[in-house]
């Protein structure tokens, strides 16, 4: 375990992940949202191919015990980037990633559903705090003074890819007990890239060579920010470097302001620093947990949960 190459690895993986979004929404004017998908699925396959062959993961990536399992994944994970592409296109980049800040708040309460997962009040209190501060940001976005229809729609596909996002990780868990990583990153490319093609009779165009590039770009830099997200908890614990996902709203305050000169609102900042608040206890109890966990079985007995 090396923790400061874990670090690494995933701030790595954020900063790639809020340029993949930046290039999606620079060229969201024109291109269809579903159209976004296929290339950012399609062209992160290569990259995520060769990855496997030089760790010599490509057999047991392409062996899978639970092919419904990958369907329900792909499904549900390209329901959730369609609705996040789309809303980049309707609303500023740190919006969109402070409100997509909800998805993890929203997985540890389908955990509890869906999962079985026993959740106390410590965590639910926790999740009802980060709520609150996914009100902040929307407050001044759904204001009878400043009401737009277009942000409005922009508001909630951003939600509903916040559920997405939180049910994708519902399925990535009942599927890691059973199936390798290298399967699950491979598939979910795979899937998404033939579930995309289904949305081509709703208007795809055929790109200028400028969006091509940045399409064909956010594919390949997705396909990378994955195989760093991937390798950072290979030297780092998940109570680590879990917190760093916060900082993709630093990467996304500076591209928004660089390229598209947005200045998020105080609203914006306010209730993101909520939101992470939230989140980092969440994380904070769940190592806290664990660790109590672990220190029980040691000793031999029954972990309370």
């Amino acid at each position: 375990m090396s923790p400061t190459r874990g670090i690494l690895l995933k701030l790595g993986s954020v900063a790639l992940f809020t340029v993949m979004a930046a290039l999606v929404k620079a060229a969201s004017a024109n291109i269809p949202s579903g159209q976004a998908v296929f290339f950012r699925s399609l062209f992160a396959m290569p990259v995520i191919i060769v990855w496997l062959l030089l760790r010599h993961d490509l057999k047991t990536g392409l062996k899978t015990k639970n092919p419904m399992g990958h369907l329900w994944r792909g499904l549900i994970g390209v329901t959730a980037m369609g609705f996040t592409f789309t809303g980049l296109g309707m609303l500023p980049l740190p919006e969109v990633t402070a409100i997509g800040f909800a998805a993890p708040l929203l997985t540890v309460v389908f955990a509890a559903f869906l999962l079985g997962e026993r959740v106390r009040a410590f965590r639910l209190g926790a999740v009802a705090f980060g709520l609150v501060g996914v009100l902040i940001i929307l407050w001044p976005l759904l204001s009878v003074d400043n009401l737009d229809r277009a942000v409005m729609i922009g508001v909630v596909v951003v939600l509903l890819s916040s559920v997405f996002r939180a049910l994708a990780q519902i399925q990535i868990r009942r599927l890691a007990g059973r199936e390798e990583t290298s399967a699950i990153v491979f598939y979910f490319s795979l899937t998404a890239s033939i579930l995309s093609l289904f949305t081509l009779p709703f208007g795809w165009v055929m790109p200028t060579a400028q969006e091509a590039a940045m399409l064909i770009g956010a594919g390949l830099i997705g396909g990378f920010a994955q195989i760093l997200l991937t390798s950072a908890y290979r030297y780092a614990e998940a109570g680590v470097v879990a917190p760093f996902d916060y900082a993709s709203m630093l990467f996304a305050v500076v591209l928004g302001y660089v390229v598209f000169a947005e200045v998020p609102t105080v609203y914006t900042l306010v209730g993101s620093g909520v939101v992470i608040a939230a989140g980092v206890l969440i994380i904070w109890r769940e190592r806290k947990l664990g660790l109590k966990r672990g220190q029980t079985r040691k000793a031999g007995l029954t972990p309370q949960g």
